[in-house]
């Protein structure tokens, strides 16, 4: 006797079915857990429906998936890597516009789609408060851009829970990007002619990639049509193709503006030798080299006047940071037995390297088993004993560095906050203590440094012109039990903004450094690449 199929698993079933037929995808696995719905290359993991949901539920839970499958048949990772912008927010706007135009070639094709993704696209809406927003900092561009973008590809206005968000930046987007925005939807078939749209977009709101000069760009473009091969990025390396990929600074200067104010000093001997004797070669030089001389070259600020470091319970108040706890929690749930054996695991293994070595023959201490052969052929010898020697392990302080960046946005920031406190609590228990700490700006595009720069007439190479905010989530004194909360402030939304990484580092390195522990330890997560 076969066992009757719950109402909840015909729904899932037939979900999967639907999603895994929109995908193009017929070996997809669709899954089931959590509260979010993600997707990676041959998954798509759905929220769990309730037991008896609404059709209001239905209806969004649909929306998801078919958002995600729109988004299989659709995206091509690989072109979308080499078109993004490099600059974080620029990234930001970039993706969801892909997202866009994903969903909006659904939208056309099937009417039913459209509806359960408008649906899907309100409850989030809702969910993160856009109705009511009344600050820009809790605003996001990126979302106001491609909500903005979806009615003018669509027709279909935006929804009303996100009215609060829209209003914050309607007339800006529209007035500035008002011919671009008219423009996107002749692109939605080709992902590559949509992405120059969006970039033109990018452009008119002040988004674009303003790091490499007009030169590098036609130098890549040439390389392209010879090699045949994309300049790597976002980690993508092309083989045999290293002399024509733009250099790594390209990328990296999206990250903060310090990188587009700040020139580096070629080797001055050397390089004016290798000059002369190569019968007027030019130099190689960065394409954003500007020949100073002198300390005009190297690193510095414009003013340190806004920067502020600040403990993550005075940047939001308490009950606040209970609820992003909370959302926190509820991701770390369906992961919560592999976490604790991995963390047993950890313990164990630090634990077992404080018992560094024992001395032997001693008078008093522990009785040494192995040498009790000694008492029976000599019954005239005294017994050996044994002492574990003393070790330093406990004396030890562990710095967790954070980018706190908009290119941490998501999923990447979810998992840097639920490491940060796996590794702090493991730690703890073995007696090692850790300092949490994070950094970002106070605003995007530099905020009052740069007011005051350009009150001060555009002075010529100003250096840093970003208002830095470097944030202690737990200080190396402070039990995480008494800290826990302060992670979830990452999950807030309108916190992550631009990243200074040398000056992040400069900041743990002097904080660690006065410490009285023996031994210190740092360690830091840097955007989308690691490091540390």
């Amino acid at each position: 006797m076969t066992t009757r199929e719950s109402r909840t698993d015909t729904f899932k079933r037939a979900l999967g079915a639907t999603t895994r037929a929109l995908s193009g995808k017929r070996a997809l696995d669709v899954r089931f857990g959590g509260d979010q719905a993600a997707i990676t290359d041959d998954a798509i993991t759905l929220p769990v429906p309730a037991a008896k949901p609404s059709a209001r539920a239905i209806a969004s839970a649909r929306g998801k998936a078919d958002a995600l499958a729109l988004r299989l048949a659709h995206h091509n990772a690989k072109t979308h890597a080499r078109l993004s912008p490099g600059n974080a927010q620029g990234r930001e706007v970039f993706e969801a516009l892909e997202q866009v135009r994903c969903e909006a070639l659904g939208a056309s094709a099937l009417k039913g789609a459209g509806e359960n993704m408008q649906m899907a696209l309100a409850e989030r809406c809702a969910k993160r408060g856009f109705a009511n927003v009344n600050e820009r900092e809790a605003a996001p561009l990126a979302e106001a851009v491609a909500l903005i973008a979806r009615e003018h590809i669509t027709g279909v206005p935006a929804p009303k829970e996100a009215e609060g968000l829209l209003a914050l930046w309607r007339n800006e987007i529209e007035e500035k990007g008002r011919a671009a925005l008219a423009e996107l939807h002749t692109g939605l078939e080709d992902q590559s002619a949509f992405a120059e749209l969006a970039k033109v977009l990018l452009d008119d709101l002040d988004l674009g990639d303003m790091q490499s000069l007009p030169e590098q760009k036609d130098e890549d473009e040439k390389s392209e049509e010879g090699e045949g091969n994309p300049s790597a990025q976002d980690g993508e390396e092309n083989p045999g193709d290293s002399e024509d990929t733009a250099p790594d600074g390209a990328t990296d200067q999206g990250e903060g503006d310090e990188s587009e104010q700040q020139a580096e000093l070629l080797d001055d001997e050397s390089d004016v030798g290798d000059t002369q004797d190569g019968a007027g070669e030019d130099l190689p030089v960065r394409p954003n080299y500007q020949p100073m001389g002198g300390d005009g070259a190297r690193y510095h600020v414009f003013t340190t006047k806004y920067d502020e470091e600040i403990r993550a319970e005075d940047l939001c108040e308490g009950p606040e940071l209970t609820r992003l706890r909370g959302y926190l929690d509820r991701q770390l749930d369906k992961l919560r037995g592999a976490v604790a054996r991995l963390a047993n695991k950890l313990q164990r293994r630090l634990m077992a390297q404080q018992q560094r070595s024992w001395i032997f023959d001693l008078e008093e201490g522990v009785l040494d088993p192995a040498r009790l052969t000694r008492v029976i052929t000599d019954p005239l010898a005294p017994l050996s004993f044994k002492e574990e020697s003393e070790t330093d392990f406990r004396d030890t302080v562990v710095t967790l560095l954070l980018d706190n960046s908009g290119s941490m946005r998501g999923r990447p920031i979810m998992i840097a906050a639920l490491t940060a406190d796996i590794l702090s609590r493991t730690l703890e228990r073995c007696g090692v203590k850790v300092e949490i700490l994070g950094f970002t700006t106070r605003a995007w595009k530099g905020g009052q440094s740069k007011e005051d720069w350009l009150a001060a007439g555009k002075p010529l190479n100003p250096g840093r012109l970003n208002d830095l905010r470097h944030i202690i989530y737990k200080a190396a004194d402070v039990p995480m039990r008494r800290a826990k909360n302060n992670l979830g402030l990452m999950m807030r939304e309108g916190l992550l903004k631009e990243n200074i990484d040398g000056e992040a580092l400069l900041w743990a390195h002097t904080r660690l450094q006065s410490r009285p522990e023996a031994r210190r330890i740092f360690d830091g997560h840097f955007g989308w690449r690691a490091g540390g």
